[in-house]
């Protein structure tokens, strides 16, 4: 459950990162909502994780599937290059967050 909700987590953390990028600084009224709900269920999912993953572990996983996520909206919504190295890249990213939850922590 504590890696379901993790990834669950990332998946809010590229929602929110998405949404601060379309805010315009914050002024535009839509988008900063939905910065500011995603902003909170992606932390909080984040901090209930890390009561049960090791912090080093949850955090990385967030962060790379978060980044991962937003790469893949930007690029498939707003048209943001992508190319073959970004692509490899991204790929290392993932491997490397299934490689962390292969890893026994105990």
């Amino acid at each position: 459950m504590p890696w379901l909700v993790l990834v669950i987590s990332a998946v809010f953390e590229s929602v929110w990162a998405t949404a601060l990028g379309e805010s315009a600084g914050l002024t535009r009224l839509t988008p900063t909502v939905i910065f500011f709900i995603a902003l909170t269920i992606s932390m909080a999912g984040l901090g209930w994780s890390a009561k049960h993953i090791p912090i080093g572990t949850a955090y990385a996983t967030w962060v790379g599937l978060g980044a991962a996520l937003t790469v893949l909206y930007a690029t498939l919504a707003n048209g943001e290059p992508i190319s073959a190295l970004k692509i490899l890249f991204l790929t290392g990213i993932i491997a490397a967050v299934i490689g962390l939850k292969l890893v026994r922590t105990e």
